[in-house]
Parts: structure tokens; C-alpha cells; sequence
């Protein structure tokens, strides 16, 4: 993991195409800015977390059901 310091107004140029800005920090919350293409799918971490788990629940555990199904 590359770690950076930046500073209010400061930019990180990700390939040709992203750049991440750092547009306000206060305290310990820090807005960023992200002009990136609309073809660059942008989900916040903890968001895609919860759909990942939510996904994980939906999944039946006991799989037995689904094969003993009677006609």
C-alpha cells in the first residue's frame, strides 16, 4: 500500500484518466474529490462491505434443500 501525505487543495494522479483532491479536512474527516471517467465504477469501501456480507447471507447454508426437492 503506497502511502501519501497531502494537503488541502493537493492531488494524486491515478493513471492518466483519475485524480483524487483533497478538498476539505476537519479534525479527523478528510473530503476528497475524485474526477475520474463515468466508465470507472466508484463505490465507497464500506458500502461494497455490506453488500458483500448481505450477499453472503442470502446464500443458503444447508444446501441439502435445494436437491431433495420432491416432484
Amino acid at each position: 500500500m503506497l502511502v501519501l501525505a497531502r494537503k488541502k487543495g493537493e492531488t494524486i494522479q491515478i493513471g492518466d484518466n483519475i485524480t483524487l483532491k483533497v478538498i476539505d479536512i476537519s479534525g479527523d474527516t478528510v473530503r476528497l474529490g475524485i474526477d475520474a471517467p463515468k466508465s470507472v465504477e466508484l463505490v465507497r469501501g464500506e458500502l461494497l462491505e455490506q453488500v458483500t456480507d448481505t450477499n453472503k447471507e442470502a446464500i443458503p447454508t444447508d444446501l441439502s434443500s435445494l436437491f431433495n426437492q420432491q416432484s
